[in-house]
């Protein structure tokens, strides 16, 4: 069986970091392509390079643009590749990205199967381009690898069960593959001047927090009245809308961290304040309490005793929720045997 695999931004590189080697162990053979999405160095070719994921064989040099400018140009280049390397057996792609999107189309254009890791995952707001993506995507698939039993849930109720496999969550698999080394090759003092639990760890890139200047400034006005320092990895899309935006004494930011940098920060952190996805299931699987600075979340699970809150951009409900603190055990993320989900992927499309 020979599969194209597509990945194009942070989280996929990760995701792909546990999934390939054990397509690898079943005998399946993977050409892995970049798209481009995520150009910047210390959020793409750092992770081949820490997590010692094989090269891409091609980047697509996607670059940045419009969601259309972004989904077509890989769409282009894609096909091109596919058609010129393949056949395929099928196309794997991650996630709710552009590059999501592009690779579904592709391998639908082309009847070539197409399975989606982490389907069924639902936002319900589809004013995020996100949540166009995913539901697209799951439509186009064969294979729906579902991380959770709530995703297993929202595929059955769109009337996609036949297709669904629950697998578990594959970030759990890199998570369980790379935390030692992550502490190995960056211990804490190496990467802030503070003791574990005697700061706030927080990410900001999503367009509604971006592209919002007034949500901007309410998260920024919260964090300058919050009672520790917040370690703030600066991504570049937040960086170029910063001007005019006052940065409070205590935000220390810092360059963007690598994948096993930001596990090392994770793992000491007092709380994460954060709109990305994966690093609040990576706070949860750590126990340390979440903000998420959106209106809602694909993984409700988390809400349960506490551990997660949403706040949105919201100035005293970001405040507030600093000092909630977890009431009872966490639930699982996901029914599917943790921690074996990537196997489990491989196994499945090895049939």
């Amino acid at each position: 069986m020979h599969v194209c695999t597509l990945v194009g931004a942070r989280p996929q590189f990760i995701k792909a970091a546990a999934v390939s080697p054990a397509l690898k162990e079943a005998g399946i053979k993977e050409t892995l392509v970049h798209s481009g999405q995520h150009y910047d160095k210390l959020l793409s070719q750092v992770f081949f390079d820490e997590l010692g994921v094989p090269a891409p064989v091609v980047n697509l040099e996607t670059g940045s643009g419009s969601h259309a400018t972004q989904t077509g140009y890989i769409m282009v280049r894609l096909e091109k590749f596919i058609n010129e390397t393949g056949p395929y057996d099928a196309v794997i792609v991650y996630g709710d990205t552009n590059t999501t999107l592009a690779g579904a189309l592709v391998a639908a254009k082309g009847n070539i199967p197409l399975a989606h890791v982490e389907s069924g995952m639902r936002s319900f707001n589809q004013l995020m381009p996100e949540e166009i993506n995913r539901i697209v995507t799951d439509r186009l698939s064969k294979w729906l690898f579902a991380p959770t039993e709530i995703a297993t849930q929202n595929l059955k109720q769109e009337g996609l069960e036949e297709n669904t496999i629950l697998v578990g969550d594959v970030m759990l698999d890199a998570t369980h593959m790379f935390v030692e080394r992550a502490q190995e090759l960056y211990p804490l003092e190496s990467v802030t001047r503070h003791h574990p639990r005697e700061y706030f760890l927080s990410t900001i890139h999503r367009p509604s927090n971006t592209d919002n200047e007034e949500n901007l400034r309410g998260i920024f006005d919260a964090f300058g009245q919050l009672p520790l320092p917040v370690v703030l990895p600066l991504h570049p899309r937040t960086k170029a809308v910063l001007t005019g935006i006052t940065i409070p004494d205590n935000v220390e930011v810092t360059r963007p961290a690598s994948y096993l940098e930001m596990l090392t920060l994770t793992l000491n952190a007092n709380r994460v304040i954060t709109d990305s996805g994966g690093l609040q299931k990576e706070a949860y699987w750590f126990g340390v309490p979440c903000i998420i600075l959106r209106e809602e979340t694909e993984y409700p699970e988390m809400f349960k005793n506490n551990w997660s809150i949403c706040t949105g951009a919201n100035e005293q409900s970001i405040v507030s929720a600093t000092i909630v603190k977890p009431s009872g055990p966490q639930c699982r993320l996901g029914e599917g045997p943790e921690g074996y989900a990537s196997a489990m992927i491989a196994r499945s499309l090895a049939g």
